[in-house]
């Protein structure tokens, strides 16, 4: 079997795995410049982001800064001698994966950002934003035209996963809400994959 069917036939079951008990806002069937339903890569996509930043969150800020107080975390990592803030970690791997050109990008923003850059700017993660938070465990999916090309758009919840993500974002100088809960929508991720 070739590497790339090996790689859409992953996809498409972590896609199943990652579907299951989920609501969505419809069922789009658009279909990837791969072939494979778009909605299915962008589940399986988002089951492997959510999970990575939940251990690192859990397993490595929330435990070497919060109980164990061994290290901080801090936005300025760098001089500080500190560890990468979860989001930091999230948008330097969507960087990194930026580099090797693949058919999907990804970002974390958010209605209420910490930092302006992660500010919803097309009409669809306005919409998307504002979807996943009015409405708790659905995830919002959407066509749209950037430029001349068009991209099957999800959205999902980013949530206060451990009270260091709580602790952050409401105790943060710059913060333009300050009343964030545990479990709570925070952001949230947007996967755009390029539809034939």
């Amino acid at each position: 079997m070739k590497k790339a069917s090996a790689f859409k036939l992953s996809l498409i079951a972590l896609g199943v795995l990652a579907t299951a008990g989920i609501t969505t806002t419809t069922a789009i069937a658009a279909k990837t410049d791969d072939g494979i339903t778009a909605q299915t890569m962008t589940d399986a996509l988002h089951t492997v982001m959510a999970a990575d930043r939940k251990i690192y969150t859990k397993l490595i800020i929330s435990r070497l800064a919060k109980k164990e107080k061994v290290i901080t975390a801090s936005e300025h990592w760098k001089d500080e001698k500190a560890l990468v803030l979860p989001a930091q970690m999230f948008r330097y791997a969507s960087e990194e994966v930026a580099k090797k050109k693949p058919s999907f990008s990804y970002k974390l923003l958010s209605e209420w950002p910490i930092n302006k850059q992660n500010a919803p700017k097309t009409k669809a993660e306005k919409e998307g934003l504002k979807f996943i938070a009015a409405n708790p465990g659905k995830n919002f999916y959407t066509e749209e035209k950037l430029g001349k090309k068009k991209y099957f758009t999800a959205v999902y919840a980013d949530t206060a996963v451990s009270p260091a993500c709580v602790s952050c974002h409401n105790d943060h100088k710059d913060t333009p809400r300050s009343d964030f809960k545990l479990g709570e929508v925070m952001g949230g991720v947007v996967i755009r994959v390029p539809m034939k």
